[in-house]
């Protein structure tokens, strides 16, 4: 019998202006564009509903009022979608941890996090994953990826402890963080209401404290940046 989720809520990043996709995202947000028969964003809902996530929070910005418009309150998929309107609210994109911030009042003590703008189809938010997380200390887990082409120095390597920050892990290598991960909302919320914060900072100081664990992920995986990556997926 597959593991009763401890975690049950989800945040989506959804609120990017998708500079490098233009001019595709000059009219519609980036995790709406289609891969495969269906948006981005869907293929992450679809696997969310189906690990047993029911809530699900998508932060907006760009062309915020089309992603509500497109996918309603979530109950197509089993889930309950809310949506943190960061460009209605702070007048535009306050970045990830900035953004994470503003919703944790709609997410729980731990969640997962995923950038809706990637493509992983065979990841799967395992909720066996998700009750060893809620029963650590960490801070966050990652999960890694082997470097792509445009990103070959990677960003960490996978250490006993954790990640490291500084050179590779035992394996000789360095991997890329590959915006799929579980969060505690401790990790966030120190960050002031309504501002601009990176996540990186944040991970920096948990990784020297031990605090953030880390997985591989070797299944397909892409970050769609360009039209010509986004063409290539079809």
């Amino acid at each position: 019998m597959p593991a009763h989720p401890l975690i049950t809520h989800a945040i989506v990043l959804a609120a990017g202006r998708g500079e490098r996709m233009r001019p595709l995202t000059d009219h519609t947000p980036k995790p709406l564009l289609p891969v495969q028969g269906k948006p981005l964003i869907v293929w992450h809902l679809e696997a969310l509903a189906a690990a047993g996530v029911r809530y699900v929070v998508i932060n907006t910005a760009w062309l915020e009022e089309q992603i509500p418009a497109a996918l309603g309150d979530g109950s197509r998929w089993g889930l309950r979608i809310s949506y943190s309107m960061e460009g209605r609210d702070h007048g535009g994109a306050l970045e990830t941890a900035g953004g994470i911030r503003k919703a944790l009042p709609q997410l729980g003590d731990a969640f997962w996090v995923v950038a809706g703008d990637i493509y992983a189809p065979s990841f799967r938010y395992e909720a066996s994953a998700a009750n060893d997380f809620a029963r650590s200390s960490a801070l966050a887990q990652l999960w890694m990826v082997p470097n792509p082409p445009y990103h070959p120095r990677g960003d960490f390597g996978i250490a006993d402890n954790g990640l490291a920050l500084d050179g590779p892990g035992p394996d000789g290598q360095r991997w890329t963080y590959s915006s799929l991960a579980l969060v505690r909302a401790e990790l966030c919320r120190a960050v002031p209401l309504g501002s601009k914060a990176a996540l990186g900072p944040l991970l920096f100081d948990a990784i020297r404290q031990q605090r953030i664990t880390a997985s591989r992920f070797d299944g397909p995986w892409h970050n769609v940046g360009t039209p010509e990556q986004l063409a290539e997926l079809h």
